[in-house]
């Protein structure tokens, strides 16, 4: 990911109202951040996730998850969301028929709200909200996987992702693309864009990358 998008996406973010609901879920994550550096101080386990592994809690805009599920548009079966948040995308998925549908987080308390958010509206027990490192989930049977992380993150997630998906996945990036990957698709403006990448594409990209370098 170039300079230049990073700034749009940080400058966009930066400029967009939040609304009441937003500035509330911000309230949340506030008290969140709180919470981790208590936790920080007095469990090890969570000082074992390097500073810049650890995601800020923004929430997806609604623009956000109707861009990522157009570019899932076509596609069928299990969804994961690493890094899910408040489980907004995982509950979308569900209702665009995507099962199972399972979100990854690491915050306690952000689990429990993707919980209550699947109980009110309807959908508790249909769709699953897991506290777990994403950097430990097993990836290999995923078809389907979408992620609202940092580039610092992104830049690390590439190799995991290439190396576990199955070559008929596809990946789906919000808010910030993969750095070294390309898209097969874009969907949306601003920091509500949205990146959809081939697993299969991005291997032979690495294959053909690896290639040019051997004969140089």
């Amino acid at each position: 990911m170039d300079d230049d998008t990073q700034d749009e996406a940080f400058a966009d973010l930066k400029s967009r109202p939040l609304g009441g609901w937003g500035v509330a879920q911000i309230g949340v994550g506030t008290g969140l951040a709180v919470y981790g550096m208590w936790v920080g101080i007095l469990q090890p386990g969570f000082r074992k996730v390097p500073l810049r592994l650890q995601v800020p809690y923004i929430p997806a805009s609604r623009a956000q998850v109707q861009n990522v599920m157009t570019l899932l548009r076509g596609r069928k079966g299990d969804l994961v969301d690493l890094g899910s948040g408040d489980g907004r995308i995982v509950l979308e998925a569900h209702q665009y028929g995507f099962s199972p549908a399972v979100g990854y987080e690491l915050n306690p308390w952000l689990v429990r709200l993707a919980r209550f958010h699947a109980w009110r509206a309807g959908h508790h027990g249909k769709v699953s909200y897991r506290r777990e490192d994403l950097w430990k989930v097993d990836l290999t049977k995923c078809k389907n996987v979408t992620v609202f992380l940092a580039p610092s993150v992104l830049s690390l997630l590439q190799e995991k992702l290439q190396t576990e998906l199955p070559d008929d996945a596809l990946v789906v990036a919000g808010r910030f693309p993969f750095p070294d990957w390309k898209p097969c698709r874009i969907e949306g403006h601003g920091v509500d864009r949205a990146w959809a990448y081939s697993v299969q594409a991005q291997r032979q990209h690495t294959v053909n990358k690896n290639d040019d370098l051997t004969a140089t």
